[in-house]
């Protein structure tokens, strides 16, 4: 099953296996199943390696490109899957709020004010 959909997966730090590829697919195509307007979404996996603690080694960065200002969101933790849905449950709150937000607006419109005097029809 080959998805239609724009999705970039990159590792940073991190090598990529197949099965790591498979679950970011799988979570990223709910994404594309609940906004129709996104463009392309990318996931950036990352291994802190630098980091001298072991709080929050594994990132997961996504970027969702869309008609209107691009949605970034990032989430950290000890576990690269957990990273992962977080990550997911994250950019669909943003989605989720982003519609909610245009359906408010929609029913909603705010009059809007012409500082000039406009002629009265006769």
């Amino acid at each position: 099953m080959k998805n239609e959909h724009d999705l970039i997966v990159s590792g940073v730090h991190l090598e990529l296996t197949d099965a790591l590829k498979a679950k970011v697919e799988e979570k990223m195509e709910k994404l594309f199943a609940h906004e129709g307007q996104i463009i392309r979404i990318r996931v950036e996996l990352e291994y802190n390696a630098h980091q001298h603690t072991k709080q929050n080694e594994f990132i997961a960065k996504g970027h969702i490109e869309i008609h209107g200002p691009p949605m970034v969101a990032s989430v950290a933790s000890n576990d690269l899957y957990e990273s992962i849905d977080q990550l997911t449950i994250k950019l669909d709150r943003m989605l989720r709020r982003r519609s909610r937000l245009k359906r408010v607006k929609r029913k909603h419109p705010h009059d809007v004010e012409i500082p000039a005097e406009i002629p009265k029809a006769s």
